[in-house]
């Protein structure tokens, strides 16, 4: 009961502020919907896709690429950043919060945020005629696991990477950027030449994208995606330990300053 008094508190809080800055939720909504139309119309001109199919190939790397990316890993981030300088760090030295339930706080703030996203960018797909094929419970895991992902490791850059607002955007450009491209966010990873594709599977993102195209577009089963969903499993579980160390270490050097 403890950790889970304590998660919501900080999600919540968290969820206030964001709502408090509507600018950013709003950019969060923009931008993704903008990625959808614009792939999903090219994919409409490629033979052999009508419009509805596109748009079901469009939505998951939409949704991956440009909802969850900038929102649960940017976001986390800034959050991280923002919580340093507004000294809300010197005051959890006083407080019994755990590492965890700040983390697990993060985490439930943003796939708040990250549930809305899907919701929005299902929603102008099937508008355009697209369904979801495959099983529901299992896109929805891609997607938990997707968000768990993108917070922890923007948990760990927020806290030992970023010091200021501005190392933000300097973060998210220069690790995440260049992992969106080779994760076929923006490209499909059937242009990618063989050894570029090989160097991919070492990407999170990759996994993501393709397990949810599998599974929205293709309607494949579990057994179809058991590789993509094995690293994306043991992957979200690396950056939750990986980020309560991290916020370990953090508190370690905030005390110091």
């Amino acid at each position: 009961m403890k950790y889970w008094n304590e998660t919501t508190a900080i999600a919540q809080r968290i969820l206030t502020e964001l709502c408090r800055r509507s600018r950013s939720l709003v950019f969060w909504l923009v931008f993704p919907i903008s990625v959808l139309l614009i792939n999903g119309f090219i994919l409409a001109e490629t033979p052999g896709f009508t419009v509805a199919q596109a748009f079901e190939n469009a939505a998951p790397s939409s949704l991956v690429g440009a909802a969850l990316f900038f929102s649960c890993l940017g976001g986390s981030i800034a959050t991280v950043v923002a919580e340093r300088e507004q000294q809300t760090l010197k005051r959890l030295f006083i407080s019994p919060l755990s590492g965890l339930s700040y983390f697990l706080g993060i985490f439930l703030a943003h796939s708040c945020i990250g549930g809305f996203q899907t919701l929005v960018v299902g929603a102008i797909a099937a508008l355009w005629g697209a369904k979801f094929n495959g099983n529901l419970f299992l896109g929805l895991l891609i997607i938990i696991l997707s968000i768990t992902t993108y917070v922890g490791v923007g948990f760990i850059l927020g806290t030992q990477l970023a010091k200021r607002t501005e190392d933000v955007n300097a973060l998210v450009g220069a690790f995440g950027v260049p992992l969106l491209i080779l994760g076929g966010a923006f490209l499909p990873t059937s242009l990618f030449p063989k050894k570029l594709l090989e160097l991919a599977k070492f990407n999170p993102i990759y996994h993501m994208n393709e397990a949810l195209i599998q599974v929205w577009a293709g309607g494949e089963p579990w057994g179809e995606i058991r590789e993509h969903l094995q690293f994306l499993l043991i992957f979200s579980a690396l950056m939750v330990l990986a980020g309560w160390v991290s916020y370990r270490r953090m508190l370690v050097l905030e005390k110091r300053l």
